[in-house]
Order: structure tokens, then C-alpha cells, then sequence
């Protein structure tokens, strides 16, 4: 592999990265323009595996702004990923494979209502609210480099657990 290869492998997986956290960040932050243009045009979501839908981006992305309204609180952390990029030869290709880990808590409408200065049941030490619902899996991500750079082709989630609300 030539230096110019090699870099240009550190640049492909560090925009790689980036597109991961940004895709972390807009679904915490219910930036859905955002997430749509994480995508390719053709760009599909499964979220099956953790209870969701399956579908076009733009549609799951109108699903998740209405479902996520009952988690006002949520924090994605998106952590182990493993890039595979497609090989040509020793030259870098424009797809790529990446598998994730993902811790995702988040507070219930309800108790981030009670907010951190009323005290409500969630409410920790530092009186902020505490996550009543976590769950934890894996990510896979199918990537294309599009002239833009590197977008989502597929996502698909594998919840391996989760803790919800009980008695």
C-alpha cells in the first residue's frame, strides 16, 4: 500500500466516523432533516430487531419524530465500530460495512416533565432526571461514497437487550 492509499484509507475512515456520530447525534437531537441527509436517495432503515419499522429513510425518519416524542431525553452512544471498506486491489472501493455497539438510555416524557429541579421519581443525586428505559445492541451499516462522501444505504438494528419500566 502506497502512502497516498494509506492516507487516503485514514481519510475514508475518519469521515466514516463522522457520518456514524452524526447519525447518533440527529436522532438524539429530533434533527430529522438532518438524519434524512445521512442517506442515500434509496437509503433504508430496519429497526425491526428493537421493536421498530422497516422502510424508506424518509419514512422512518417521520416515524421516529413522532415516536421519540415519548423520549424527550435520549443520548445514542455508538461505540466498537468496526469499518470494513471494500477492497480494490489495495485500493480503497466506495462501499463500505461498519458493525457497532450502541448504549441508548432514555428518559420517558412523563419523567423528563418532572424536570431536574422538581425532584420527580427519576430524579438522581444531581437532580437530574435518571434513564427509566436503556437498551444496548448492534448496529449494521451498509455505506456508499456518493460525490458528497460517504451516505447510508442501509441500517439495520440488533437489540441484544433492554431494561423498560416495570413494577
Amino acid at each position: 500500500m502506497t502512502q497516498r492509499v494509506a492516507l487516503a484509507t485514514v481519510l475514508d475512515r475518519l469521515a466514516i466516523d463522522a457520518l456514524i456520530t452524526g447519525y447518533a447525534v440527529a436522532v438524539d437531537d429530533g434533527a430529522w432533516s438532518d438524519y434524512g441527509a445521512l442517506f442515500t436517495p434509496d437509503g433504508r432503515v430496519d429497526y425491526r430487531g428493537a421493536g421498530g419499522v422497516e422502510g424508506p429513510a424518509e419514512e422512518v425518519a417521520r416515524w421516529l419524530e413522532e415516536t421519540m416524542r415519548l423520549f424527550p431525553v435520549r443520548q445514542h452512544l455508538i461505540v466498537n465500530r468496526r469499518i470494513d471498506l471494500e477492497d480494490l486491489g489495495g485500493y480503497t472501493g466506495d462501499r463500505a460495512e461498519v458493525r457497532a455497539d450502541y448504549l441508548n438510555p432514555m428518559c420517558l416524557a412523563r419523567q423528563a416533565a418532572s424536570g431536574p429541579d422538581a425532584g420527580g421519581a427519576g430524579a438522581g443525586r444531581s437532580g437530574a432526571a435518571t434513564p427509566d428505559f436503556v437498551t444496548g445492541g448492534r448496529y449494521t451499516f451498509a455505506l456508499h461514497r456518493a460525490e458528497a462522501g460517504w451516505l447510508i444505504r442501509t441500517v439495520t438494528v440488533h437489540e441484544k437487550w433492554r431494561r423498560a419500566p416495570g413494577p
